[in-house]
């Protein structure tokens, strides 16, 4: 078979379609994710909290260039200027938008396995256990006796 005959072969298999689906659906969804902790749950926590935006808390690491002349408070300006920083509000950022995703998929997959759980067959009877058995087979032997 030809290399391109493995390939679609490989392409026409379910479950790479169903990953590639999951994929490009993964992708959307974490746009999702990212916009409602961007643009819903920061904002909330900021006026929380007294107004604090947390994607302007850093720390400058190493010295701003001579040439820089944005604000030293701009993150992102001095961020392309190539500035050492330390961005904790923006990994706070992340570590909120991780947490929503993966309650998020938690609760899918959650009721994926409710949906797809197979209902349990009754348990058989409890029969005579071989103890029994032999009792039963002994005292019959010896009613015919």
């Amino acid at each position: 078979m030809s290399m391109a005959g493995e390939f679609r072969a490989f392409i026409a298999r379910g479950n790479v379609l169903d990953l590639a689906v999951g994929v490009i659906i993964g992708a959307a969804f974490g746009k999702i994710i990212t916009s409602l902790t961007e643009d819903v749950i920061m904002p909330v926590i900021s006026a929380i909290t007294g107004g604090v935006d947390f994607t302007n808390k850093f720390l400058v690491l190493g010295a701003i260039p001579d040439t820089y002349k944005g604000l030293p408070t701009d993150y992102a300006a001095l961020k392309a200027a190539g500035v050492a920083m330390l961005g904790y509000g923006a990994f706070i950022t992340a570590i909120i938008n991780f947490l929503l995703m993966a309650f998020v998929i938690f609760l899918i997959v959650r009721q994926a396995n409710k949906l797809t759980a197979k209902p349990e067959a009754p348990a058989a009877p409890a029969g005579p256990t071989e103890v029994e058995l032999l009792a039963e087979i002994r005292d019959t032997l010896r009613q015919r006796g």
